[in-house]
């Protein structure tokens, strides 16, 4: 055994023996074997798609907010979206004629509804992936449509509360306690709303209180992205040149959707770790404990496409060390309710 694969295997021994380190372990190996980050990817894609027909429809809208109202033509030259890049140029040059569109104001609305559809189905695909659901137990075209459908219903009325409650403490405290206590509701507001997403998302052999571990780690580091991405904007990019604000928003945009994405694949990776209790994982292989053998047999029969199809996943005997081995039989996790 070289130095370095020395070093590799203690570490490993160490993390197998800690619980708080070997689920963590645990949750990145199953985010990787789950190729978590090509379901990040294809969400972020998804829904950077979606925000062109949002803008399409928002200018439109705004067309006909501002059309024969100059108080409110002034006061969006007044607000600091005319400092924005790219955008605050056009608002300064076209805000006194700016018209709202029919026909614009159709199409941008079908087009958020596909985009918007797209996330949503995307959402689904990755649930079902994390939880390793097989092809053949997976809803079609309809009822995924529809469960769409209640995603936007659960997000639109969390948006409403969260901005009810966001106004509710303004109004209350003032200075830095509404602040804290701004985004001490956000965090908690962030971890119910994710919890009712997860919900429609999750298949339903899953029970609700499995749910909760990874939405209460999700919701305030949704909240903390939420700052981050507020204090870019109003910071770093509001006074931006033309051409670099625009690449700046571009890439900050893409950047900001792609670390939401992943905090919630890995908030979903935490509680299929935490209810099938995954852990310990290998780092280095052989040997492969109870729960690398539970991972890999679970993605092997979720290819399942057919009824008449069955897999069934056998694994050779491997040589092991007396104490792994022992520590592996204990945490064991049972079969898989999907």
């Amino acid at each position: 055994m070289n130095p370095i694969e020395r070093l590799l295997r203690g570490a490993d021994g160490f993390q197998r023996r800690h619980r708080p380190v070997a689920v963590v372990v645990a949750v990145v190996r199953k985010y990787g074997d789950d190729r978590g980050g090509l379901l990040a990817a294809l969400i972020t894609y998804y829904a950077f798609v979606a925000l062109i027909p949002l803008l399409l429809l928002l200018s439109t809208v705004l067309g006909f907010v501002l059309q024969d109202h100059p108080g409110a033509q002034q006061a969006v030259l007044d607000s600091a979206l005319a400092d924005f890049p790219i955008i605050g140029d056009q608002i300064r040059q076209n805000v006194h004629s700016l018209q709202g569109n029919a026909l614009a104001l159709v199409i941008g609305a079908l087009g958020l509804l596909y985009g918007a559809l797209g996330v949503a189905q995307v959402l689904q695909h990755a649930m079902a992936e994390v939880w390793n659901v097989p092809g053949v137990k997976r809803p079609g075209y309809w009822p995924r449509l529809a469960r769409s459908l209640l995603l936007f219903t659960v997000l639109a009325a969390g948006v409403l509360l969260s901005t009810a409650a966001a106004a509710l403490v303004a109004t209350t405290l003032g200075g830095r306690p509404a602040r804290v206590g701004a985004l001490l509701l956000s965090a908690v507001l962030n971890a119910a709303l994710c919890l009712a997403c997860f919900r429609v998302l999750t298949p339903a052999t899953v029970a609700t209180r499995a749910l909760w571990p990874g939405c209460a780690i999700a919701g305030p580091l949704f909240t903390a992205l939420q700052a981050f991405g507020s204090l870019l904007v109003a910071h770093e990019l509001r006074h931006a040149g033309q051409v670099y604000g625009f690449f700046a928003t571009v890439i900050g945009l893409l950047s900001w959707l792609y670390l939401t994405a992943q905090v919630a694949v890995y908030a979903a990776e935490t509680n299929v770790v935490l209810t099938r209790r995954l852990w310990p994982r290998s780092i280095l292989q052989p040997p492969l404990t109870g729960p690398d053998e539970e991972v890999l047999a679970s993605i092997a029969r979720q290819e399942e496409r057919r009824p008449e199809q069955q897999v069934e996943v056998t694994f050779t005997d491997q040589d092991s060390d007396a104490e792994v081995g022992e520590e592996d039989e204990h945490h064991r996790p049972p079969q898989s309710p999907t």
